[in-house]
């Protein structure tokens, strides 16, 4: 088994005899050769992103996109989690589906930065509304099919 003296932060490899690393100022530790998967992207968690509640800042498509939404996302320091969508008969063990990527509270507004959300109140389209002759149209024929149902359901009792 090799350890390694790597920075943290940076995670960049250092030789023996330093002690902090020179871009980030921060103490080195000894980490294993092999270390896994897991412990390298907990290595790459920014720990005050991971405060608060858990909120939805993404939709993916299917689980290819959620896992690449994950992967820029962690890149910045944001842990994050993709679970199916409520209310989708997909089975689990099948990638297709939508997912929610979630954040803690904490990385919600650096996370949707970096998705590129932006929540500005900037002009928006007027919402789309049907001429008035149409609504009334609509109108009517409910009245009409209502009053329809109505007297065939009364017809026998009377």
């Amino acid at each position: 088994m090799i350890w390694l003296l790597v920075c943290p932060v940076c995670d960049a490899a250092h030789e023996p005899h330093e002690r902090f690393c020179a871009d980030c100022g921060v103490p080195l530790t000894f980490v294993k050769d092999n270390t896994s998967e897991s412990t390298r992207r907990a290595r790459k968690v920014k720990p005050g992103y991971a405060d608060g509640p858990l909120v939805r800042v993404a939709t993916a498509r299917h689980q290819a996109e959620a896992e690449m939404i994950q992967n820029l996302l962690l890149e910045e320091g944001i842990p994050s989690l993709a679970r199916r969508t409520g209310g989708f008969d997909v089975p689990d063990f099948l990638a297709a589906g939508p997912r929610d990527i979630v954040v803690a509270a904490s990385a919600e507004e650096t996370a949707r930065e970096i998705l590129g959300d932006r929540r500005d109140d900037g002009p928006q389209l007027p919402p789309h509304r049907h001429p008035t002759w149409i609504r009334a149209l609509a109108v009517t024929l409910s009245v009409l099919t209502l009053a329809a149902f109505a007297s065939s359901v009364l017809l026998p009792f009377t």
